[in-house]
């Protein structure tokens, strides 16, 4: 655009500097407007014939200007066009071929603080960048998640037409880190109209208030990002120690982190406490049993254990073992 209107700003100026040579059909002489008509017509192939050269050197302007500037101006349309349709080809196809291949991938909206924490942790985890999907309406997020290696899909995750460019009924679960617990809500009301609830929602929002209306609305798992930050806050005056043991378990890649694994074969029937692992908690028929208190438990198939491991070591006998 900008080239384009640079030819018509210079062809006009030319024009207008030989405006003498030119008639019109009022025969009053050509104006700044009138040169500006005459050189949109002339460039674009009009040609009305309502102006016209009357003298040589006009026409011989014409022949060795005007008419390599019409060439030009049509080339620099023709030549946008086509780029436009060529890159929307080709985005097409990539999507398509994306889509195709793409299954039980991880949907992440928002890509800010919270967002990329959860891709981190997600990373940590195991997942693949290429099953991790952004979906993010702000340009310097659109720009982090490119250059962090992820698929971004630009839009807003309310709109029932970005979360099906994103795939999201063959998504395995959506995260959804946005800045307002508002649009938290509506995200999660689409997801779970476009999914039928088959795609697990979990959702971090500021204010505990909220925490039960996202349910409500279809989440699975609600973080309070408002109130942990507090309790945190509260931990912090009264016991520093124990602040300094949670930012451990959180903090990657050092020290400790809690870790959720299955029972293994030879571990069934018998007593978490007995294991060589520090077992912290009990996952069963996905419900979370507590260990405390003087109750006897032992462990059943399908049983999910959460315990404590050092970072530094990673499982010795191959293992299926998830950081959490």
């Amino acid at each position: 655009m900008a080239a384009a209107l640079a030819l018509v700003l210079v062809t006009v100026a030319v024009i207008y500097l030989d405006r003498d040579a030119y008639s019109d059909a009022n025969e009053d002489g050509l104006t700044l407007l009138d040169c500006f008509y005459y050189t949109v017509v002339s460039l674009s192939t009009t040609g009305y014939g309502d102006i016209a050269p009357v003298t040589e050197r006009a026409r011989l302007i014409n022949v060795v200007f005007v008419t390599p500037a019409r060439v030009v101006f049509l080339i620099i349309l023709v030549g946008t066009t086509l780029e436009v349709l060529t890159d929307q080809y080709r985005n097409n196809l990539r999507i398509g071929r994306w889509r195709r291949r793409l299954r039980d991938h991880v949907i992440v909206c928002g890509y800010g603080t919270k967002g990329r924490a959860a891709v981190s942790a997600l990373l940590e985890n195991g997942h693949h960048k290429a099953r991790i999907v952004v979906v993010e309406n702000h340009a310097a997020g659109l720009r982090q998640a490119t250059m962090d290696g992820l698929v971004a899909v630009e839009g807003s995750a309310t709109r029932s037409a970005i979360l099906l460019e994103a795939d999201v009924k063959n998504a395995s679960s959506v995260i959804i880190a946005t800045d307002t617990d508002e649009v938290s809500v509506l995200i999660t009301l689409t997801v779970r109209q476009l999914t039928a609830g088959q795609v697990r929602i979990v959702a971090a929002v500021r204010e505990q208030e909220n925490a039960a209306l996202l349910k409500q609305s279809g989440a699975h798992h609600v973080i309070v990002s408002a109130a942990t930050a507090g309790r945190l806050l509260g931990l912090t005056t009264t016991a520093p120690p124990l602040v300094d043991v949670v930012e451990d378990l959180l903090t990657p890649g050092h020290g400790m982190a809690l870790a959720m694994r299955s029972a293994h074969r030879d571990e069934i029937g018998r007593n978490p406490r007995q294991l060589s692992a520090l077992v912290v908690a009990l996952i069963r028929r996905g419900k979370v049993v507590p260990l405390g208190g003087d109750a006897a438990m032992v462990l059943e198939t399908g049983d999910l254990l959460v315990h404590i491991r050092s970072e530094s070591s990673a499982p010795s006998d191959g293992r299926l073992e998830r950081s959490t």
